[in-house]
């Protein structure tokens, strides 16, 4: 009755069901470990906004690297913004995806070092981008200043290329060391991301929160592959009993037909 599972065209059919199971298992597992990952670097994210601010130098100090568990951490410094010194980074967006400049203005602290602060994003004053442009200006005399710690970009990190020979005052990557070449001081590393005091007239526009990735997509796909891989065996055996059930009707449609064939003629 199952002969037929022998033949080339079924053994190739469940060889592929056979790989099947496996691989979509393994998928599944995957995906949930993408979902673990996720879910730990959201959790790290949530810690890190709702910290309690701390000083900026408890964190960070010229040459430092910024961690993942620091980056995102609210810190405060007091000081005075250069504003001689300030550059534009170029192509970024706001929440609205318009390309413009971020601000970065060193803020020079009371102990003499310097601190990056990217006050926010500023609209382009035309499509060239090639003008250094029309930049609010910070508060004046000594302020404090609050932020969110991020670590310097990188290439690998963002994605943008750090171009070479662009006007001047332009930038294309917040990066503490270089920075601190051109200055001339001593830069803690990494910059933040200004969230007070809030500029006057909203402008430059302060960085948004950054946003949470979708874990529980991860998951939700871990499930499915499973359930792929718990369907194949079933789908295997309904075909398997519906090419036995169609031999089956093939065989006694058959047989019925030859019991005409062989009955004797009536005289």
């Amino acid at each position: 009755m199952y002969r037929f599972l022998l033949s080339r065209q079924w053994v190739i059919l469940t060889l592929v069901a056979l790989l099947l199971i496996p691989t979509m298992i393994r998928l599944g597992f995957w995906q949930m470990h993408r979902y673990d990952e996720r879910t730990a670097r959201n959790q790290l994210v949530s810690d890190a906004l709702t910290a309690e601010p701390v000083p900026v130098e408890r964190l960070t100090s010229p040459g430092h690297t910024v961690t993942r568990g620091e980056r995102y951490r609210g810190v405060t410094a007091t000081g005075t913004f250069d504003t001689a010194h300030e550059v534009v980074v170029r192509r970024r967006v706001n929440s609205d995806e318009t390309v413009g400049f971020h601000v970065l203005t060193p803020f020079v602290l009371t102990d003499g070092k310097v601190l990056l602060v990217n006050r926010g994003w500023i609209p382009a004053d035309g499509p060239s981008q090639t003008a250094f442009p029309k930049v609010p200006a910070p508060p004046s005399g000594k302020v404090t200043v609050t932020g969110r710690l991020m670590p310097d970009e990188t290439t690998a990190a963002s994605g943008i290329k750090d171009l070479k020979g662009l006007p001047d005052r332009q930038i294309m990557l917040i990066n503490s060391a270089e920075q601190a070449e051109r200055l001339g001081a001593e830069v803690l590393g990494g910059y933040i991301a200004q969230t007070a005091p809030e500029p006057k007239g909203d402008t430059p526009e302060l960085i948004g929160e950054p946003g949470r990735e979708d874990a529980a997509l991860n998951y939700a796909y871990a499930i499915q592959w499973w359930l792929f891989a718990a369907g194949v065996p079933v789908g295997w055996v309904v075909l398997v009993r519906r090419e036995r059930r169609d031999r089956a009707a093939a065989a006694a449609a058959a047989a019925t037909e030859d019991e005409k064939e062989t009955a004797p003629t009536p005289a």
